[in-house]
């Protein structure tokens, strides 16, 4: 692990790595905190409305990117306009936000311009940042058993034939990394990887060249936070070890320096919906874990569960399993805290 040297400063630079409802339920709980947010946002998405707005405009996709603008903005009644889903017509499954971002980029003509306009529009507290501009694909695949896979949504809701373990995760074409969110990460005092799929949330971030480097290279506190609950037909079985471990796979060597995992076990009702979803609590492997070259933390960190909304014709499958915003906010800066100290 690279030797990372804590920049002491009352106004704490936290940057968010993920995307989707991971980000957002990271970024929402700490900017009740007032430090400085920056939130770096993946860019694989081609599923549901974003991936119909791609398809038919070749534009950026911007429903993770409206994910973290709406998490970080001060303004309540445009929050809910970003985030209002139409139910019918022409724009039947878009969120107003997409349409919205999508307008932005094919007015300006750059997807960076696009977000800094959203992001004034919104008052957004911090700064959102795509990973990488450039207009790629997510592609997965098992050398050894000829198998391949492509695009975000196909492999979103597939059931994988072999181990993702030992599948290679990568973008087409080659992305370069964003230097906004390179220079992000330098000047990071806490880096807070997102719970999220690992296979279309995280990874395909991760992977992008330039993002793996910087986190190895960078002083600040990498914490991981894992998920919940396994992905039926992808990460079944998966630990909390088995999903840090996949998370440094993609970066290519050890840079965690925490990993914060849920240890409350559910009511029968809640464990019953999980397992309606085919979705199981994370285990934890506690010998796995004693071995690893991170630390840990354990906390009560179950939320509700999500409700999905009729408009939502356009989603892709994604787990009703949600964090408690604020339990986990309260550890991630309560971990940092005491490593400062």
């Amino acid at each position: 692990m690279a030797d990372k040297r804590l920049v002491v400063n009352d106004n704490i630079r936290i940057v968010v790595v993920g995307g989707g409802t991971g980000s957002f339920t990271m970024l929402s709980g700490l900017k009740k905190y007032g430090h400085d947010l920056t939130a770096i946002v993946s860019m694989a998405d081609d599923g549901g409305s974003t991936g119909v707005l791609r398809d038919e405009l070749g534009t950026l996709p911007p429903g993770d990117v409206r994910q973290c603008l709406v998490a970080l903005s001060d303004s309540p009644k445009i929050r809910d306009l970003f985030s209002y889903r139409f139910e019918e017509g022409t724009f039947g499954g878009h969120s107003f936000g997409n349409i919205l971002l999508t307008a932005l980029e094919k007015l300006t003509g750059s997807f960076s311009e696009a977000v800094e306009t959203a992001s004034e529009i919104l008052r957004i507290s911090g700064a959102v940042v795509p990973a990488t501009l450039d207009n790629v694909r997510l592609k997965m695949e098992w050398p050894e058993a000829s198998l391949i896979l492509h695009g975000e949504r196909v492999i979103d809701t597939g059931e994988f034939k072999y181990d993702p373990r030992q599948a290679i995760l990568s973008l087409v074409p080659a992305a370069t990394a964003n230097p906004a969110a390179i220079k992000a990460i330098q000047e990071a005092d806490l880096v807070v990887i997102a719970p999220g799929d690992l296979y279309t949330s995280l990874g395909p971030l991760l992977v992008i060249n330039g993002i793996a480097e910087a986190l190895v290279a960078t002083n600040a506190l990498c914490v991981y936070v894992a998920n919940l609950v396994t992905k039926h037909g992808q990460t079944d079985g998966f630990t909390v070890g088995d999903h840090a471990g996949e998370i440094e796979r993609f970066v290519g060597r050890p840079f965690l320096d925490y990993v914060i995992y849920n240890h409350q076990v559910p009511s029968d009702d809640v464990a019953g919906k999980y397992e309606a979803e085919k979705a199981y609590l994370v285990e934890v492997d506690d010998d796995k874990l004693k071995s690893a070259t991170y630390k840990t933390v354990a906390a009560n960190l179950l939320g509700g569960i999500a409700d999905t909304k009729k408009s939502d014709t356009m989603l892709t499958k994604r787990s009703l399993i949600r964090h408690d915003i604020d339990a986990v906010a309260a550890e991630i800066i309560a971990t940092y805290s005491k490593v400062k100290r």
